[in-house]
């Protein structure tokens, strides 16, 4: 369904992004590095991604009334965009590993869960384990976030399929991004 999207755009206006596994998926322009999209990569140009976990995972929620896409780097400015909403609740999903517990998406989790409890000026309830376990995670962890992903499963899995270490460098950044990415129509999510 993604090519058949894809498609429809020029090759000029689009580019494929996709993953399988971690792997850069055949046909597509770029995989799973981050340091790929860069504004000069992708400036004037839409954007079709797959990836293993995080597609499933937004589609799944694609019908909440505010959808934002986090990860370390953006995670304050994530945070203030939900706080300044001031919704009454607030899910915190993380996309796992092909239907099982993911490490880096838990402290990531908690790194949210612990900007939100600190910085909002009304009370904040964790009504889970799953995200009382990703604050204890986080705090344990929030002084060598890099270790703690190189540690994961998925780290892991990066470092045996080659030279990761400056993705992993880049997705340990904290709140170095005030890039919001947020669903703008079912399906579409644009930075903000």
């Amino acid at each position: 369904m993604l090519k058949e999207s894809a498609i429809k755009w020029h090759d000029d206006q689009r580019l494929m992004l996709g993953e399988r596994g971690g792997k850069k998926i055949d046909g597509f322009d770029l995989g799973n590095s981050p340091l790929s999209v860069t504004k000069k990569v992708v400036n004037g140009k839409r954007l079709f991604m797959s990836t293993t976990n995080g597609t499933k995972s937004l589609k799944k929620v694609q019908n909440a009334k505010h959808l934002f896409a986090m990860a370390l780097p953006n995670r304050r400015a994530v945070a203030e965009k939900i706080i300044s909403l001031k919704s009454e609740n607030v899910l915190i999903l993380g996309s796992g590993w092909e239907g099982s517990y993911s490490l880096e998406d838990s402290l990531a989790a908690g790194a949210l869960a612990s900007y939100l409890e600190t910085n909002c000026d009304f009370e904040v309830n964790i009504l889970n384990d799953e995200l009382q376990a990703a604050l204890a995670l986080w705090n344990l962890w929030k002084n060598d976030i890099l270790k703690c992903l190189k540690i994961s499963t998925h780290g892991k899995r990066l470092t045996s399929l080659g030279n990761y270490e400056e993705d992993f460098k880049c997705c340990s950044e904290l709140d170095c991004l005030d890039i919001v990415p947020a669903q703008v129509e079912r399906g579409v999510i644009r930075a903000s």
